[in-house]
């Protein structure tokens, strides 16, 4: 199982057309290694995270996610600020569409939550989440916490950028596996770096924040989410590094996103 991906909007949406006000200067940037959210000394602020109790019930697990997605967004909002790139929200569902922006929905397979930007919508179907991390505080708060990183990529332009090196429709290809895993490792990464930045306050103990960045290295090795060590090397970068610079996976040579 993988922990989640990212999916790019199919037809006329391709993940750049952003809504909110048209005064709004803020706007994403198609760049990889050169977008300003990696630029120096830019990272999630700090957070309270007020999260209610983890229950099996849907009504349980869509409270505990909609709370940490406010936290989330609440953390990484400072950073998008900085880069003047926007801030729109992200929600979650703990059901599955049959289709949706991002057409058909992945099997359960193929991933545990996933991320669409063409609905900026987190995925974390409940059977799914469930069956994977039960009642696992530190598993669910990592999951989240890396599809809201590709939701930060969608909103900076990383993603729309990956895109546009995409050679073929299905990824299939070894140079889009190598784009797909940068994109993956820079959202553990990310996922990381908010943890760091809420550790220890609300109800995200420090303890709890350790777990969960441990958890980025359970998964197995995977051609496009990277090896077990790379998984959990990246998500170390970025709660050790807490800025987003810590994470620049696009210029990192290849033997260290394999």
């Amino acid at each position: 199982r993988v922990d989640g991906r990212a999916f790019a909007a199919q037809g006329a949406d391709t993940g750049r057309a952003y809504g909110g006000t048209g005064s709004s200067k803020a706007k994403p940037v198609p760049e990889l290694a050169r977008n300003p959210l990696l630029g120096a000394g830019i990272g999630p602020g700090p957070a309270t995270c007020s999260l209610p109790d983890l229950g099996r019930a849907p009504d349980q697990l869509k409270a505990y996610y909609r709370a940490l997605a406010d936290c989330l967004e609440q953390s990484w909002r400072p950073a998008l600020e900085k880069a003047n790139e926007p801030t729109l929200t992200a929600t979650v569902s703990v059901t599955l569409p049959e289709h949706s922006a991002c057409g058909d929905a992945p099997t359960e397979n193929e991933a545990v939550a996933y991320y669409c930007g063409g609905d900026t919508t987190i995925y974390a179907p409940t059977d799914w989440m469930l069956a994977d991390a039960g009642l696992n505080k530190a598993r669910h708060i990592a999951t989240i916490a890396h599809e809201y990183g590709h939701h930060v990529q969608r909103e900076s332009g990383i993603l729309s950028a990956a895109a546009d090196k995409m050679t073929s429709p299905n990824e299939d290809s070894a140079a889009d596996k190598e784009v797909v895993r940068r994109i993956e490792l820079q959202a553990n990464c990310f996922g990381a770096l908010f943890l760091a930045a809420v550790a220890g306050t609300g109800s995200i103990s420090r303890s709890l924040a350790n777990a969960a960045v441990a958890d980025y290295g359970r998964a197995n090795d995977s051609d496009t989410h990277g090896s077990r060590a790379h998984q959990l090397s990246w998500a170390k970068a970025g709660y050790d590094g807490k800025t987003t610079k810590a994470c620049d996976t696009w210029s990192a040579p290849v033997a260290e996103v394999s």
